[in-house]
């Protein structure tokens, strides 16, 4: 068994992959859930079930949230909870492009303590323990220093582009995007991007992972008001997100429309 919960889920991380690759290859089954919620695979349902039997058999009394599992109150008495998303991305993963990814941590009394996201296609692993810095296959990451929102290079969807959420004129910042959510997260935390933002509300398990590892990279992570983001809540949403360094962030969230 790993001594710490960092490597537990580094190793849980690196299985995954080899589960969901391994499915990829066979032919992917696709269904649809309800409610135009996505697409799933029998690749995500495998890792599920994967996560779950390992994790919790090496941490029986931590609580669990995972996309791919009918979410029980019992989590919200337990003061470590895993908070998982098996693959994320599954519309990448379905389409054969290599930005999907693995999504684990463990929040502690509502707060992320450990974090890996692990992109298997190109064998990046990227981590976080509180307080001990952010690494991307070993090497430590670190958020640029841009503070002007006009020469920022920032990911986001077109529709966060959209009048009705800004103040004034909307930035003429350097739009990109990824699928997956962690992985944007973890894109600025490496110093690829300058910041990410979503305006949509946001699941605790697309963003829970990437958040530690940009928090730890040294930016600055809230919801699009600026308030910090809590974990293991009873509908487990964000009122979005938005990353970057303190001069940054401050510049984007200072033009933001507050919606109450």
């Amino acid at each position: 068994m790993p001594e710490s919960d960092l490597d537990l889920l580094i190793d849980a991380a690196r299985n995954a992959g080899e589960i969901a690759r391994f499915h990829k290859a066979k032919g992917l089954e696709i269904q649809h859930k309800p409610d135009d919620a996505g697409p799933v695979t029998q690749a995500d349902l495998a890792v599920d079930r994967a996560l779950h039997e390992t994790l919790r058999a090496a941490r029986p009394d931590y609580g669990w949230l995972s996309e791919e599992t009918r979410d029980t109150p019992d989590r919200l008495d337990r003061d470590r909870v895993f908070i998982i998303d098996p693959i994320d991305g599954t519309r990448s993963f379905i389409a054969g492009e290599t930005t999907w990814a693995h999504s684990l941590s463990i929040a502690e009394n509502g707060v992320v303590v450990q974090g890996v996201v692990y992109l298997p296609e190109m064998d990046l692993l990227y981590s976080a323990d509180r307080t001990q810095g952010a690494f991307c296959n070993g090497e430590r990451l670190s958020v640029s220093d841009i503070s002007d929102i006009h020469a920022a290079r920032v990911l986001a969807t077109k529709p966060n582009m959209d009048q009705i959420h800004w103040r004034d004129d909307v930035p003429q910042f350097a739009r990109s995007h990824r699928p997956s959510l962690a992985y944007r997260l973890c894109l600025v935390a490496q110093g690829r991007y300058d910041a990410m933002l979503t305006f949509r509300p946001s699941w605790e398990w697309d963003i829970a992972a990437g958040a530690l590892i940009l928090s730890e990279a040294g930016a600055t992570v809230t919801d699009r008001h600026g308030d910090p983001l809590r974990f293991n809540n009873q509908l487990p949403q964000t009122a979005g997100v938005v990353g970057a360094g303190a001069g940054l962030h401050g510049e984007i969230t200072d033009r933001l429309v507050y919606t109450g």
